[in-house]
């Protein structure tokens, strides 16, 4: 189950997960997840840049970053997807978001199945 986090409420969301999250860019052949550091700055979720993940947002800007659901916030991940643009000077990636929403864990036990 999905919920709709509207972008005003987004700020405060980012605030409360903390600054620990992944970014999703999309490579010439597969999708890169990186983690990274966030803060909510003028109206974008700003991250670090490496110099892959740089140039995977370059070429393709429409991203997904993830705060895994865990510590005070057990049963929802929250997804935002959003156009990226990056700063070489800066060494960053700035992300202004076009939807977010609260995904639900799937309940279940500890041990994973394949």
């Amino acid at each position: 189950m999905s919920v709709e986090v509207a972008l005003e409420d987004l700020p405060a969301a980012v605030a409360a997960r903390g600054p620990a999250a992944y970014l999703v860019s999309t490579g010439e052949v597969r999708p890169r997840v990186v983690s990274v550091a966030a803060s909510w700055v003028d109206g974008a979720v700003v991250v670090g840049a490496g110099r892959r993940t740089a140039a995977n947002v370059a070429a393709r800007p429409e991203v997904t970053l993830l705060w895994p659901a865990g510590g005070a916030h057990p049963e929802h991940s929250l997804l935002v997807d959003g156009t990226a643009t990056v700063d070489d000077d800066a060494a960053t990636i700035a992300v202004v978001p076009v939807s977010a929403i609260l995904h639900r864990s799937r309940p279940g036990d500890d041990a994973a199945t394949c």
